[in-house]
């Protein structure tokens, strides 16, 4: 019994070994890569100047109205992109509709996020230079709005997405536990069941990547994520945000949740169409008890103030838009979205990834295992509609590929992973 668990201390030092060498490699050679650092001045000329704003909106189809309504579709946009929300899919839409009518892009260097969990800044953006102006906003990052709102026009429209904070540290749990070196030490066949019975026993607010395990939204925002849902600094956070984003989406509502940001961007149906994309297998999510739940729910109780108070500004942009005609535009969504799913995707749904013959088509995987589905085109698709069922059921990395961001440091933590941690 000695000899095994002598074998398991041996191999856990050693992965974590492999970690923290990996890691400083990175962050080396992220360094080296990284363009330094520009110290951004308080003045005019280090923000986006108004002549911005209405650049580029020529090349934008407008939706069909109503002779009573008018408006112009918005292409001034900053997507704050959540961890393991639906993000994906909504960066999916940003990508075609940007694609598409010619946006500008801020995009990382090197890697598919803003040098995340560091805090977001200007010079983080691909050959930024001071006064720079960009349309689309949209890769992770850890919120800043200062910095952000230095990119774009003043008439930038700010979205987000949550998700229940259940649901979401299931999801990050299982997703990025074998990131953090914090999860490694938990025995048991239930790793999450163990940790929610005790997280204290294995949580540290300065451990490598912690900030995965409590309050990822709260820390995605730029807040401290190690509140208690009681502080009254959550609440002050939570207001100040409400100040910042003119749309929050829910996950849980994802349809709706659609058809609000067609609406406050003044999009067309066809601009909204989506597949589902970075699905998990089932056999990953982890059920959990009532019990469990309100212990996830504890734990992360400045997740769950942030949801509950933008859930029912949710609910409240709901009623304003109408219950009847939500019904209908959501009706009209799923029917659009069946439509292009009989025309373009094999087999009629998402497989496991060992199953996808093509690796344009591959989703990123989580270290150590293969739990993110994906999509096989059909292979008479007719022409008309090949390039757009490809963009569709593109991932977020090869679609960045294609829209010129290099991702060298992406791909090279990618090799590794498979190499060192693959199932």
């Amino acid at each position: 019994m000695s000899a095994i668990k002598g074998k398991k201390c041996t191999c856990m030092t050693r992965r974590l070994i492999l970690w923290v060498l990996l890691t400083n490699i990175m962050l080396l050679l992220y360094c080296l890569t990284n363009p330094t650092q520009v110290k951004i001045r308080d003045s005019q000329q280090d923000t986006c100047p108004l002549s911005m704003v209405k650049l580029l909106t020529k090349n934008v189809s407008s939706p069909s109205l109503s002779t009573s309504e008018v408006c112009s579709p918005k292409v001034n946009i900053m997507f704050m992109k959540t961890h393991k929300t639906a993000s994906s899919t909504i960066l999916n839409i940003l990508f075609r509709f940007g694609e598409k009518h010619k946006l500008k892009f801020a995009f990382p260097d090197g890697r598919n996020d803003f040098f995340y969990p560091s805090p977001f800044l200007c010079s983080q953006v691909k050959d930024y230079r001071p006064g720079d102006c960009f349309n689309i906003v949209c890769n992770h990052m850890r919120f800043d709005h200062q910095e952000v709102a230095k990119l774009l026009p003043p008439d930038a429209v700010y979205i987000t997405i949550l998700r229940d904070p259940v649901d979401l540290f299931e999801s990050s749990f299982n997703y990025y536990h074998r990131a953090v070196p914090l999860t490694w030490r938990i025995n048991g066949e239930n790793q999450l069941v163990e940790f929610l019975n005790n997280p204290q026993t294995f949580y540290s607010p300065e451990a490598f990547n912690s900030f995965y395990l409590k309050n990822l939204l709260f820390f995605d925002f730029g807040f401290d994520n190690n509140l208690e849902g009681d502080d009254p600094r959550v609440m002050r956070d939570i207001h100040k945000l409400s100040t910042r984003f003119d749309l929050v989406l829910v996950a849980e509502y994802f349809d709706k949740s659609l058809i609000l940001l067609k609406d406050t961007l003044c999009w067309t149906m066809e601009d909204i169409l989506y597949f589902k994309l970075n699905a998990r297998r089932r056999s990953s999510v982890s059920r959990l008890t009532p019990e469990l739940r309100a212990k996830a729910l504890q734990w992360n109780g400045a997740d769950w103030r942030l949801y509950q108070h933008f859930n029912a500004t949710f609910w409240a942009r709901v009623e304003v838009y109408g219950r009847e005609r939500m019904k209908q535009e959501v009706k009209e969504l799923r029917r659009r979205n069946a439509e292009m799913k009989a025309i373009c995707i094999q087999d009629g749904g998402a497989v496991e990834a060992q199953n996808i013959h093509d690796s344009r088509f591959l989703p990123w995987q989580p270290v150590g295992e293969s739990s993110i589905l994906g999509y096989n085109v059909k292979q008479n698709i007719d022409p008309q509609f090949r390039e757009i069922c490809e963009k569709m059921l593109t991932p977020e990395i090869q679609y960045l590929s294609q829209l010129g961001v290099s991702l060298w440091l992406t791909r090279l933590w990618g090799w590794f992973k498979d190499t060192v941690f693959g199932d």
